[in-house]
């Protein structure tokens, strides 16, 4: 049982979102348009929180393979924005027993961006 998940780490730039923004097609402007997000409560614009997200999947899968996707639930929520620039880096510890796991992203300041929990079920489970 791996004491930690391994990290992962990515610096978000503006071709990280418009790449993201295609392949989701999600072009919300609070994403892609300056004039917008500045007026926009966030002040400013903010990256999909669907992009730091995948850090996890990819924190995950490097820790434990592949087939966990199957048998695996992911519980998160969105607490702070992630905005051009930022550095986010995604892990994990266990939390009680070996299938429940506390998950985070933090950007540079150690800050969360996003927290949660993961469950990982038996070997077959969801397959």
């Amino acid at each position: 049982m791996p004491k930690a998940l391994l990290p992962v780490r990515m610096t978000v730039t503006e071709d990280a979102i418009l790449a993201y923004a295609e392949i989701t097609g999600d072009w919300n402007p609070i994403h892609v348009d300056d004039a917008f997000a500045a007026a926009s409560p966030m002040k400013g614009r903010i990256a999909h929180g669907t992009l730091s997200a995948n850090l996890l999947w990819q924190s995950i899968v490097a820790t434990f393979g592949e087939e966990v996707r199957c048998r695996l639930t992911l519980d998160i929520r969105f607490v702070r924005p992630v905005r051009i620039g930022d550095v986010v880096e995604a892990g994990g510890t266990p939390a009680s027993g070996e299938a429940r796991w506390d998950v985070w992203v933090r950007n540079g300041a150690g800050e969360n961006v996003i927290v949660g929990t993961i469950e990982v079920g038996p070997v077959g489970a969801g397959s």
